[in-house]
């Protein structure tokens, strides 16, 4: 399988999670098991393309500075996998923002722009989500 291959296939399958995310209001613990289910197949996905790129010799570099990160980084095997990895975990935090907010009783309508700037921007997403929790969250009946 090709590089741009993984690339296409990683992107899908994190989509996939982010729509099933979405529907969290349908049923709630389902849905964040599907999606935590769909960050576990990226992070298989991303553990089998960093033993291939490191027993490949597809990253080399000093990671302990900026200038050895970006050396190591320039190859497209190493590439994918820091994509990848951003992809399950970014996947893996907006799951649990879901079910957080579902514990907290923050509403769902709140939510989605969370969804959407932590597959964008992760961090951004996990700060208005702790934002959102600590302002509208209602204890649950």
């Amino acid at each position: 399988m090709t590089l741009e291959t993984l690339f296409s296939f990683a992107n899908a399958v994190a989509l996939l999670g982010w729509v099933i995310l979405a529907l969290a209001p349908l049923r709630r613990d389902l849905v964040v098991t599907a999606a935590r289910a769909v960050a576990g197949v990226l992070a298989v996905t991303y553990t089998a393309l960093l033993v291939r790129t490191l027993t490949s010799g597809g990253f080399s570099g000093d990671l302990t500075t900026l200038a050895g990160l970006t050396e190591g980084f320039s190859r497209p095997e190493a590439v994918l996998v820091g994509w990848v990895h951003y992809l399950a975990f970014d996947l893996w935090v907006g799951s649990w923002a879901i079910e957080d907010a579902g514990k907290r009783g923050v509403p769902h309508w709140a939510m989605v722009p969370v969804l959407f700037l932590t597959l964008m921007a992760g961090p951004v997403g996990m700060l208005l989500y702790l934002g959102l929790r600590a302002t509208l969250s209602r204890p649950r009946a």
